[in-house]
Formats: structure tokens, sequence, C-alpha cells
């Protein structure tokens, strides 16, 4: 049987399908300037529908003097298609620091019009961020074994001599001693925190069932620290195991989830998402080699909550950094720092409407026909 010709009322309908369908944005815009086309990903990008777009010109649209305004013109002139990147498009509109890669193209049916079509850098930009992390966390190792030494050796004999001196010391004294004892004592926990920096063994890695661990975290959240808090999940069954430890994966997204709820407060409303896909096309290089690591992984902790500041996100993750009266800002360098270890990137995204903590991991693969023995010894 002949397949029917499609008539050009459903070639249009195909195209604006196939093009709403590209998780990219993709405008047209006309000798005019006008845009006369804007896909679903577009009308997020510029925060305006494809009908308020078609009254306006790019040049309203994007920074005076933008590099894009600039590239639509040599396409029109030269009519060949030009890449460029790392193009900065920030404004009160699209956002501060709103970093791209443009793909601009001439439509030989429409001539004199174009096609743009943006790549957010923000996925290149955090893996550089990531790296930083990991840095970060190396020098609060060198710290942390320093402390560890030089710190509590003294605090021990400041505790031993505040209990002596409690002992003869008057009632308006005695308080004075305690405090001493019981600051000594903070002290030393902080080091201990600390501490975990600092162990630099192999991580026992092998294949984990990413949802019981999810699951495992869930029911310590909902039997302590947000029992008022409704936490959803959106989980993908076929996803395989995880290349992990699975001790670390739970104090990874124990905390991740601890610090959603704190975000969340007591606001009735509140709510954190869990949710896991398979992402492919992520690949990070491993320092030092040639190789390229697969992280096609997604683990996504997600909370409604009020957001991050912008100030703090770009170091969210370097230690002694708190939004809280009483935080040590340890929880999450050591996220990033178990991540690291494992070959993993977290990211982090946040909105006055909600943040999302973001973790890419690499995926189990079984050894090869002969190195079973050999993968076996590496669990022992």
């Amino acid at each position: 049987m002949k397949a029917s010709v499609p008539q050009d009322a459903d070639m249009a309908d195909a195209a604006n399908i196939v093009l709403n369908t590209i998780r990219r944005p993709v405008i047209m815009v006309d000798p005019d300037g006008f845009i006369t086309f804007a896909n679903a990903d577009a009308e997020d990008f510029f925060r305006s529908s494809a009908t308020m777009l078609a009254r306006n010109t790019l040049s309203k649209l994007v920074p005076f003097g933008s590099p894009l305004l600039t590239l639509v013109d040599q396409v029109r002139e030269r009519r060949a298609p030009v890449n460029e990147y790392r193009v900065d498009v920030s404004s009160p509109r699209l956002g501060i620091e709103k970093m791209v890669d443009l793909y601009v193209a001439p439509v030989p049916e429409f001539p004199g019009s174009v096609v743009v079509m943006f790549q957010e850098r923000s996925m290149a930009d955090k893996i550089d961020r990531q790296m930083t992390h990991r840095g970060a966390a190396r020098s609060v190792t060198g710290l942390a074994a320093m402390l560890a030494h030089e710190i509590k050796n003294p605090l021990s004999g400041i505790r031993g001599a505040a209990q002596l001196l409690e002992l003869s010391a008057s009632d308006e004294d005695r308080a004075l001693t305690r405090l001493i004892t019981d600051e000594t004592d903070r002290i030393v926990s902080l080091v201990d925190r600390m501490e975990v920096f600092s162990d630099e063994r192999p991580i026992e890695r092998y294949p984990v069932n990413i949802h019981v661990v999810l699951d495992h975290v869930k029911a310590i959240a909902k039997n302590g620290f947000a029992k008022r808090i409704k936490i959803l999940e959106e989980y993908d069954p076929s996803l395989p195991p995880v290349y992990a430890n699975r001790d670390q994966l739970i104090q990874v997204f124990l905390n991740l989830v601890k610090n959603a709820a704190e975000s969340i407060g007591a606001d009735p409303q509140g709510e954190i998402m869990l949710s896991t896909a398979f992402r492919p096309g992520i690949r990070v290089s491993v320092p030092g080699t040639q190789d390229r690591v697969s992280l096609p992984l997604e683990f996504c902790v997600h909370d409604n909550g009020p957001g991050v500041s912008e100030d703090i996100l770009p170091i969210l993750f370097d230690p002694f950094i708190t939004t809280k009266p009483n935080g040590s800002g340890l929880g999450l360098a050591l996220v990033a720092k178990i991540v690291g270890e494992h070959g993993g990137i977290i990211e982090c995204d946040s909105t006055p409407r909600g943040t999302t903590f973001r973790v890419l991991m690499p995926a189990w693969k079984e050894a090869p026909p002969g190195a079973g023995d050999e993968a076996e010894g590496d669990r022992k």
C-alpha cells in the first residue's frame, strides 16, 4: 500500500511538532527583525508566549549591541550558517549571567529570514564549577588533618582542667567551667566532622539499586526531620544499577533531603520530589588521562522552598558556606567530595520557586568474561 502524500497543512503541523520536541530554544526572524516563529523552549527562554514575541523585534529582546544581532546580519548577507560560542545575552528579561552557544542559519524558502538556535552553557559551566568544588574539598582535606592533630590534643587538656576546677568552684564559677567544657566538646565535634575529609582510602564500589537507597532515605526523613513534609517520587524503574557505595549514597541523599526540608521550613504546602532518570550524552574527561566517562544516571532532589541566594549559589559546595544560624557549612562540601570520588557531578539549579540538586553518576557495567574473579576480589 502506497503512503499518502501529506498536505501542506499537515507538513506545517508536523514541523511545529518536531520543533517543539527539540529541547533547545529555536526562533525564526524575518527580514525586518520580527520573530515569526518560536518553539516551546524559546517561549520559556524569552519568558513570553509566541504571540507576544511576534510583536517584538529581536533587538528589543536582547541587550543593546548584542553579538546575536551582528550574527543575524552576517548570516543574511553571506547566506551561510554561523556558529558562535559563549555569547553573553544577559538581561533583566533573560536573566543574569545568561551565556549561550548560537547556531544561526538562513532559510532559503523565506529570503532574508534566519533561524536561531540557542544552547545554554549551563551544563559545561557547571562541570567546570564541579572541578572547583573538588579542589575546594581537597583543600579541606589538608586542613582537616592539621586541625585533628594540632587542636584536639590541647582541647582535651583544656577540658580536663575545666573539670578539675569545677570540683572546687562556687556555684557561679561552676557555670563558667561547664561553659568551657561544653564549648570544648563542640569544637571537638566540629573537628571530628572535618576528619571525614581526610579519609583518602579507596571507595568500595559495587552495583547499587538507587531506588532502594532513596526509599531508605525517605523512610529516615519521614520518621524524623521531614514528618510534616510531603515527599513525592518520580522514578524510572528501568534504570541500571549505579556503580557506587551504598552507605555513602545514603549519606549524600540524606544531606540533600535534609537541606530541602530545612529550606521548606514550616510551610504547610512544602513538597520534596525525588526523581531518577536516564540521560545519555553526558561525558566528562578524567583528569590526567585521555579517558571520558559517561554519566547517564541522573538523580534529583527538588524542593519548592524559597531557593538559594544568587550570591551563595556559585560557592554553595565550598566548605564553611552556610545560611543556617547554627550550620557548619560542611554538609554540602562533604556531598561534593563523595560524589566527586565516585566520578560523578553534582549541580544546583535554584529560583525563588524552588531548588533542584542534580547528581549525575556512572552506571554499573558488568565485567567482561574472564574478569569475574578479579572483579569479585575487588568487592572483598
